[in-house]
């Protein structure tokens, strides 16, 4: 089985800038080498495979303009190039829209490295050209072994490698439980076997967190206005400082709500159920709501059901999304009825025909978990 391990890196000054420049060389390829499709595509000649680009920007290198690429790894300029071609390949498909330039200020700093010339420590990894760079956590990545598509990337605080390895994947015998997971806003998840995760936004530690960033936005905001000069904004020193500090505290906040879908995914598949059932939301028309459009995008639903994925299947549990327009939360969980009337602002169930009163998300729960595909 293949997974993929994503670990934080913790660079000295001089990696850090050496990380950022090679992001920055990746950049320009990439958009080299889209400059290049783009006057072909309107010359009407044919695609240009990547290993035409390639050799042609290995005769640049040669030049004194771009002498300056020699300093990088070549594989970094090959991947960006090939990525590139990739995303034509795919908008001639059909699967993609057109690829755009890349923008310095814009766009995720990242870069590739060679799975050939990329070595691994219990505590560190080798980079080509930039050298050995000490990991965040102790044993993460599995050493000698064989390492697919090593990326490097920027969040806009920290940097972080990304590698696939194959592993030996032992699957658990399973129960014959089929559990239904029903997501809301007022709690997270509820499961058909009674298990219920509280919404982690409405906790203290959050709530706290997010006045500290609207804080910081106010601040912000005073600033740009106080530096207006004409119709344009000046971005001063402590401005960026803000900016920083703004974007540390957005990044807690976003790992704390990850963290806490994956303490509650890893709870579920520790029951083996052999079928777990979830509805297939309409995340982007639930958005729509602007009285509820915040509130749905901290729960992170669409994270929530991949990971719930990818977790039920490393076990070989089976997992099933329920159709959009299965009346989970209208059906009645003991005598099948289907109540027509219910509004959003009921959250108790109450059966109009054998007068069950019922928790609405629990009810809806134990319907998805006996959800049969049709």
């Amino acid at each position: 089985m293949i997974i993929s391990i994503k670990v934080r890196l913790e660079p000295n000054n001089k990696q850090n800038s050496k990380m950022f420049q090679s992001a920055g060389t990746a950049r320009w390829s990439y958009n080299w080498a889209l400059s290049k499709q783009q006057e072909n595509y309107n010359q009407g000649n044919k695609f240009l495979r990547d290993g035409v680009l390639r050799k042609e920007l290995t005769q640049l290198k040669k030049t004194d303009k771009f002498s300056w690429l020699k300093h990088y790894s070549n594989n970094i300029t090959k991947q960006a190039i090939k990525d590139c071609c990739n995303a034509y390949k795919n908008f001639f498909k059909g699967l993609a829209e057109p690829p755009k330039f890349k923008s310095r200020k814009k766009s995720k700093p990242s870069f590739y490295q060679d799975t050939a010339k990329i070595k691994f420590t219990s505590t560190h990894v080798r980079l080509e050209k930039i050298g050995w760079i000490r990991l965040s956590e102790r044993n993460r990545i599995p050493i000698d072994t064989k390492y697919m598509n090593p990326r490097i990337s920027f969040n806009g605080v920290h940097w972080f490698i990304s590698v696939s390895v194959e592993i030996e994947n032992i699957k658990p015998k399973l129960t014959s439980e089929s559990i239904g997971i029903d997501l809301g806003i007022k709690d997270l998840a509820i499961c058909s076997n009674g298990m219920t995760f509280k919404n982690i936004n409405k906790t203290s530690k959050v709530k706290k967190l997010e006045k500290k960033m609207r804080r910081l936005q106010r601040r912000v905001s005073k600033k740009y206005q106080l530096n207006k000069k004409g119709g344009s904004y000046v971005k001063t020193r402590n401005i960026i400082k803000l900016e920083k500090r703004i974007r540390k505290v957005y990044k807690n906040l976003d790992n704390i709500r990850t963290n806490y879908i994956h303490q509650i995914t890893a709870k579920i598949v520790k029951a083996k159920p052999s079928k777990v059932v979830m509805e297939d939301l309409n995340v982007s028309g639930m958005m729509k709501n602007r009285h509820l459009s915040k509130a749905i995008a901290q729960q992170k639903f669409y994270e929530f059901i991949t990971i719930m994925k990818y977790k039920c299947e490393r076990i070989g549990s089976k997992f099933i999304q329920a159709d959009r327009f299965y009346p989970s939360s209208k059906t009645c969980s003991e005598c099948g009825a289907i109540k027509k009337d219910l509004k959003l602002s009921d959250r108790t169930y109450i059966c109009p025909e054998c007068g069950c009163v019922i928790d609405r998300d629990y009810n809806a729960s134990i319907n998805l978990s006996r959800y049969k595909l049709a």
